[in-house]
């Protein structure tokens, strides 16, 4: 029976009502033909006036289909997230692309669902809005192929791009102010085959703001970080792939280094976040200001500490070297897979192994991952052949937690994410095998007991906390 199932419904018709009209009717949309809308609802809140109040909303002939009170909030937490579903109001339709609050109607629902990024897609026959939410893209809305121009060109317009210019990527910036909360939003401009690709990334405030003891860090290891930062000179280094939080690590970590004797710089690719008391840089390649020759004018700025937004190249990474061996501390992110794997990756861009083991204080890898909802997670039986075929877990579980899915979840099982970090500070014996370029190390890294990635993640398994599926990748990818 339907009762039992979960409610499939097409994006496409999901955009008859707006989220804050389901909430409100506690009603979804079944199907819609020839002038005649038909809606599940539910069979304890409907009565005579429901259908009487749809059809004067609607103007069309109203069909209902009664269902229980628990599978009509399912999908409604699924397909009609929203803030507070309590409060919600009998609204105009939301899904009108020619007024100029649908633009802003889109921007508010993604910020009251945490929603990071915002992807507006253009196809052969259709486009698409979707949204990432705890690292995952749902999709949201169906927009007609003929009314997403001029959706894009409002996006440009804010933005201050060029709504000419539809052959070359474009980045923007917009300020947003709901009245409630002030944030900034990342624009991105990217030409495909059937049209301009946007991305809207929501820089929330609240990154600013966020405490450096509640990213992820183990008490042992948030020691060894501190440390490494309140060094007057060297270099910390942050690795991991886009979107794995190391914006938010440094950005915390600027805000406890951040005092009025100091003089900090930063040159960045985009300023993400504006900070009261930083000296911050916008990256601008086209006119030959690059991460090295903002780093070179750096140095003749009086600068305590030097924040790299990334280091890419051979130039940035031997600037770096320079700049931590006159005496300054310097922040920045690199790409690998490991904490350990950056200082290979540096020689191979080649930063002499005598200069790196000299100038290296901490390295550290980190990756997020999301938490199961505390709700309604389910214990189940622990089975290995749930792990990568080559993984060898540190310990033996007897039993796991699985999601399931509620209504303060959305039905997704997962709620929040959380960092999970591999600190690896460089004491002597690091210092002495990086300037003989002994990269293998795995044995010593036991032996002192660090915690790598798939340790922590496993760990956050163990304590029911998330799911082996949501750390397959990371186990998968164990170096030691």
């Amino acid at each position: 029976m339907i009762e039992d199932q979960e409610l499939l419904i097409e994006t496409g018709l999901k955009q008859t009502i707006s989220a804050e009209q389901a909430w409100h009717y506690n009603i979804l949309p079944k199907s819609s033909v020839d002038g005649e809308l038909e809606f599940y609802a539910d069979k304890k809140t409907a009565n005579e006036f429901l259908k009487e109040e749809l059809e004067m909303l609607f103007g069309k002939k109203i069909v209902l289909d009664l269902l229980p009170t628990d599978t009509i909030q399912k999908a409604l937490s699924r397909h009609y997230r929203i803030a507070d579903a309590g409060k919600s109001e009998k609204t105009k339709h939301l899904f009108n692309i020619e007024s100029d609050d649908f633009l802003i109607s889109i921007v508010k629902e993604a910020n009251e669902i945490n929603c990071s990024d915002i992807h507006f897609e253009a196809f052969e026959d259709k486009c698409r809005i979707r949204f990432r939410i705890d690292g995952k893209l749902i999709e949201r809305y169906i927009i007609n192929k003929s009314e997403y121009p001029a959706l894009i060109n409002k996006i440009k317009i804010k933005a201050n791009l060029d709504i000419a210019e539809k052959r070359l990527p474009q980045d923007g910036r917009i300020f947003f102010d709901t009245g409630v909360s002030k944030f900034d939003i990342r624009v991105s401009v990217l030409p495909t085959l059937h049209g301009e690709k946007i991305v809207l990334r929501l820089l929330s405030r609240q990154s600013i703001g966020m405490d450096i003891t509640e990213l992820g860090f183990s008490e042992n290891q948030l020691q060894e970080y501190l440390e490494g930062i309140k060094k007057t000179s060297g270099i910390v280094l942050i690795s991991g792939p886009t979107g794995s939080g190391k914006t938010t690590t440094l950005y915390a970590t600027l805000k406890i280094i951040n005092k009025e004797e100091s003089n900090i710089l930063t040159i960045e690719d985009p300023i993400e976040y504006t900070l009261e008391g930083i000296n911050q840089v916008q990256l601008k390649e086209s006119i030959g200001l690059t991460f090295a020759s903002a780093l070179r004018t750096f140095l003749r700025q009086d600068p305590d500490i030097i924040m790299l937004g990334e280091i890419r190249d051979k130039d940035t990474a031997q600037m770096a070297i320079r700049a931590a061996l006159t005496g300054h501390l310097v922040l920045s992110t690199i790409h690998t897979n490991s904490a350990w794997g950056t200082i290979s990756r540096l020689a191979d861009m080649g930063v002499p192994a005598f200069l790196l083991s000299g100038t290296l204080n901490l390295t550290i890898a980190q990756r997020l991952v999301r938490l199961l909802c505390p709700k309604c997670r389910k214990e189940i039986d622990f089975n290995t052949k749930e792990f990568p075929r080559n993984y060898k877990p540190p310990y033996l579980l007897s039993k796991i937690f699985e999601s399931v899915g509620c209504g303060s979840c959305y039905y997704t099982g997962y709620k929040g994410r959380k960092a999970v970090y591999e600190v690896i500070p460089v004491d002597s014996v690091l210092q002495e095998k990086i300037k003989n370029s002994e990269f293998d190390v795995l044995n010593y890294l036991h032996e002192k007991d660090i915690k790598t990635l798939a340790d922590q993640s496993f760990d956050l398994v163990a304590e029911g906390k998330t799911t082996i599926s949501e750390v397959y990748p990371i186990l998968l990818n164990s170096e030691f």
